[in-house]
């Protein structure tokens, strides 16, 4: 669900530019034949434009994101063409929810949904930008449910409310997907926009973006989790609906903090460790280290795995690992055996066409850049 889409059809070449909290993720594709070609892919760490470590999650002021973000543009071994682009907006700055509306055709739906919507945002209307999506009918629930729908997100309830079910007693219903962000939200990006000399077509949820880069249609529902520098964000998606959510505060740059403190190491050198060697290698302590830390990670992802499978009575099909994070040496097989279910590692660079020297190192790598493939 993009905000504000005006990307130009005859645009044949466009960046995905994912903002994260470590790191800045760019990929370049272009159009040809009715198929998307890989042209040229970067990544820049944030954590040095704040004076911490690579791998560190920093807030950073909109001019210094902009700062980084021409800094790999200008990169010449990278080689961006445009600035044509999407940008990401994390999934903590939504606001999302899904109301039960009279199926009154969708040129009424468009003046009816913002007023329902503000029911269920706890903020001034006037202060947010609105985008709906009517959920396809095959996924709409056959009566209306007493009870509403609950979802976790971050400890607090994310509804599925039920609009004007006395007013339109005869009418069909239909589900509705509602998004909403602040506009300060969308003023922060637009000022990084304007200050990099980007041409941003739209803005887009990265939840979105990773699901159109890592999900094919599947009818079954799959789960995402994004495992990031602070935090790791779980997703079930059913037919491109987010159907549960739930964010831990935990992330990787908590896993080569404990391994700098345990083993007595720097950060850098921490890092160093965490990515080259994980657990896949043959040191004991380390393995102890990094598994301990995921453990509570794990512990979160199964309660939202098995509240959904209870609530739904039907089993996730798939997990899918993204971010930076998840490309940890031996994550997958760890996955596997705590989650009893078909565990596989993104790969969102398939869905472009890219010479197969490459194949190798972009396997490895496409974890890390599901949103901005998505985004592309």
């Amino acid at each position: 669900m993009g905000l504000f889409s005006f990307l130009q059809k005859e645009e044949q070449r466009a960046l995905g530019i994912d903002i994260g909290s470590s790191a800045i993720k760019i990929v370049q594709i272009r159009k040809k034949n009715s198929q998307a070609v890989l042209e040229t892919y970067g990544e820049l760490a944030l954590g040095p434009y704040a004076g911490q470590g690579v791998g560190q999650a920093v807030v950073l002021p909109p001019e210094k994101i902009a700062q980084a973000i021409m800094d790999l543009m200008k990169e010449k071994e990278v080689g961006f063409t445009t600035v044509k682009c999407g940008i990401s907006i994390p999934f903590s700055s939504s606001l999302m929810t899904v109301i039960n509306m009279p199926d009154v055709g969708t040129k009424q739906l468009a003046s009816m949904v913002p007023l329902e919507a503000r029911k269920y945002i706890p903020v001034p209307i006037a202060e947010v930008m609105i985008d709906w999506s009517v959920i396809p009918k095959n996924e709409v629930r056959t009566e209306i449910q007493e009870e509403p729908v609950v979802e976790e997100e971050n400890g607090e309830d994310r509804r599925v409310v039920d609009a004007g079910t006395e007013s339109h007693p005869s009418i069909p219903r239909i589900d509705v997907l509602v998004v909403a962000i602040h506009k300060e939200t969308i003023a922060r990006y637009q000022e990084i926009v304007a200050k990099a000399g980007l041409d941003a077509g739209f803005f887009e949820i990265e939840v979105f973006a990773t699901s159109r880069a890592v999900i094919d249609e599947a009818l079954r529902p799959v789960m995402i989790i994004d495992i990031g520098a602070a935090s790791t964000k779980i997703f079930i998606i059913e037919r491109g609906i987010i159907r549960a959510s739930h964010t831990v505060n935990r992330g990787s740059q908590d896993i080569t903090s404990t391994i700098s403190k345990s083993l007595g190491i720097p950060l850098e050198q921490a890092e160093v460790m965490k990515r080259q060697v994980g657990m896949a290698g043959e040191d004991k302590n380390l393995n102890e280290i990094i598994t301990l830390n995921l453990e509570y990670i794990f512990s979160e992802i199964q309660n939202t795995l098995l509240a959904f499978e209870k609530k739904n009575n039907k089993a996730v099909s798939k997990v899918i690992l993204v971010g930076g994070g998840s490309s940890l040496k031996g994550l997958v097989e760890l996955a596997r055996t705590n989650f009893k279910t078909d565990v596989v590692s993104a790969d969102p660079f398939s869905k472009v066409s890219a010479p197969a020297f490459l194949e190798k190192i972009l396997k490895e790598t496409g974890p890390e850049f599901a949103v901005a493939i998505g985004l592309a």
